[in-house]
This record gives C-alpha cells, sequence and structure tokens, in this order.
C-alpha cells in the first residue's frame, strides 16, 4: 500500500506496528504529549498530502484519548491527507443507546456524531450494538464492522480437547451456537427458572452427558466478570471441570481479570483487540486484510 500512511495514538504501537509490516505501509512520524498543565500538543512530521491515514486507536479509556484523536485527525485532514480512516479495534461508547431515565445523555448517538466530524472512515471489531442492528444507524461514515467468531472456534478447535461451549442464558445462544457449530463441538445454554422476584434457580442442561468435557465461556466484551463469574459457580455446583473464559474485548474493569481466576476459571484468554496479558487470539491480518479492501472504498 503505497499511498498509506499508518500512525498510532500512544498505547497503540504493538498492534500498528504488526499492521506497518502486513501492509507494507509507511509509518506516520507525529508527536503527542502532553504540556505540564495537562493540554494536549500533537505534531505531524510525515508529509501526508493526498495520502490516506489510518490512525490506530483502540478505544478502551476513551476519554483520555479522544482529544489526541481529534487534534490529530485534524491536523491530518489540514495537511491534505485524504481519506483519515480510523482503526479502532474496540470501539466505546455503545453502551448507552437509549434515555433509560428523564435526563439523561445518550451518549451512543452522541459519540458516533464527534467522531463522524472528523473521520471519514471506520473500522471495528464486533460493537456491543445492544438494541441497534448497525452502525449505520448512528454513524454518518464509512463503516466496516470485522467478527472475531471464526478465530475464536479456531483457537477453542485448536487448543482444547473436548470442548463444550456454555451459554449464561437464552439471549447468548445465537452467538455461542455459532461459535460452536464452527469449532465442531457442542453448546448448552444454561437454564433459569424464577420462583419468585428474587428467587431464580440455575440449572446445566445434559450436565452428566459432558461431566468430562472442558466448558468454555464465550462472551464478546468481558468488563466486570460478573456473568462469567456467576456462570463458573453454576458450572462447579453442578461437578464439571474448570472452565475456560474467552472475551473478544479485554475491558477487565475492577480486576476482572483477578477475579474470574479466583473465581475457578482453568484459563482466561481475550483477543487483542485491547493489549492485554491474556492476548492469546491475534486480530492483525483481518484488520489488515479489511484496510485493503477499504482502501479502494471512497463515500
Amino acid at each position: 500500500m503505497s499511498n498509506c500512511i499508518l500512525f498510532t495514538i500512544p498505547g497503540n504501537e504493538v498492534l500498528a506496528n504488526s499492521l506497518i509490516k502486513l501492509l507494507h505501509a509507511e509509518p506516520g512520524e507525529a508527536i503527542i504529549r502532553h504540556f505540564p498543565d495537562g493540554e494536549t500538543y500533537v505534531k505531524v512530521n510525515s508529509n501526508v498530502y493526498e495520502k490516506e491515514a489510518i490512525i490506530i486507536c483502540s478505544l478502551q479509556h476513551p476519554d483520555d484519548k479522544i482529544l489526541p484523536l481529534y487534534f490529530l485527525a485534524k491536523t491530518l485532514k489540514e495537511f491534505r491527507a485524504s481519506p483519515v480512516t480510523l482503526i479502532a479495534p474496540y470501539l466505546a461508547y455503545m453502551r448507552q443507546d437509549k434515555r433509560f431515565t428523564d435526563g439523561e445523555c445518550i451518549s451512543s448517538d452522541l459519540f458516533a456524531k464527534l467522531l463522524s466530524s472528523f473521520i471519514d472512515k471506520l473500522i471495528t471489531v464486533d460493537p456491543h450494538l445492544h438494541r441497534r442492528t448497525s452502525l449505520d444507524e448512528i454513524y454518518s461514515i464509512h463503516t466496516s464492522v470485522l467478527h472475531a467468531s471464526h478465530l475464536v472456534s479456531k483457537w477453542i478447535d485448536e487448543n482444547i480437547q473436548q470442548p463444550v461451549l456454555i451459554g449464561p442464558d437464552s439471549e447468548s445462544e445465537q452467538c455461542v451456537s455459532k461459535v460452536a457449530a464452527d469449532a465442531n463441538a457442542p453448546y448448552i445454554i444454561l437454564e433459569k427458572i424464577r420462583k419468585g422476584d428474587s428467587n431464580v434457580k440455575v440449572s446445566v442442561p445434559l450436565v452428566e452427558k459432558y461431566k468430562e468435557y472442558t466448558p468454555v465461556l464465550v462472551d464478546d466484551i468481558v468488563s466486570t466478570g460478573n456473568t462469567m463469574i456467576e456462570t463458573i459457580g453454576h458450572l462447579k455446583k453442578a461437578g464439571m471441570k474448570a472452565p475456560v473464559c474467552i472475551g473478544i474485548h479485554a475491558v477487565f474493569a475492577s480486576k476482572a481479570y483477578e477475579k474470574l481466576i479466583k473465581a475457578g476459571a482453568e484459563k482466561v484468554v481475550t483477543s487483542n483487540t485491547i493489549i492485554h496479558p491474556s492476548n492469546v487470539i491475534y486480530l492483525d491480518e483481518l484488520l489488515a486484510e479489511e484496510i485493503c479492501k477499504n482502501s479502494f472504498v471512497v463515500d
């Protein structure tokens, strides 16, 4: 990609360097730092005239990154980079997609409008859409959504003997069933029987059939980890083996990783949409392929 130049927001250097090698792209030189009073300083040292500028920035802890990202993108545009593409493997501000109580900010809409105002194209991985069916509902720019499920299935198939995928509830069945099918593995969904407002019994169907299998819990985002921790408890009570927990996005708020291990997970693995020691599923080639495809997209 001779007319492509890659920049990185601090903290994303490992993925950026990998993509530069895979794409044979020019590394962009920029200085991003803070003045003593905390204000952000940005300087672009590379010639970006009529080149596609790609910015690598996964958006966990987005409030710390959005101003440097905004300043860099706008400066690239001022020096005639075109288009400016954002690679955000983890896309933030997808949770608050409606006004649950009077007076609340619908932050997913506003964040989408903000990014759309200074980015031309967006590539991301498995955004948590909740009540939305597409990013196009809130983003006015070209967006590409990649899915990591086939890479998760591949890792399971290559690393776990006799896996059985576990879904914590009926809402998880669509995701769990797809990963299980691609990994050629069975799956079961926990059954919740509500006997009252605060009395919910959880059962593991066909538990005797899968006593010798390794349970595998899969979720797109592992934030607090509470759902997985609760599921681990149910599996213990049912007499199953210690599970492997897999998350696509390793948010791990409030020491969730440590809590999962303490709760009894045999292993916790994630993809590298967010850099963490648990990363074993790498999306570099998937992202590089999509960047190549999108280099020909002009909205």
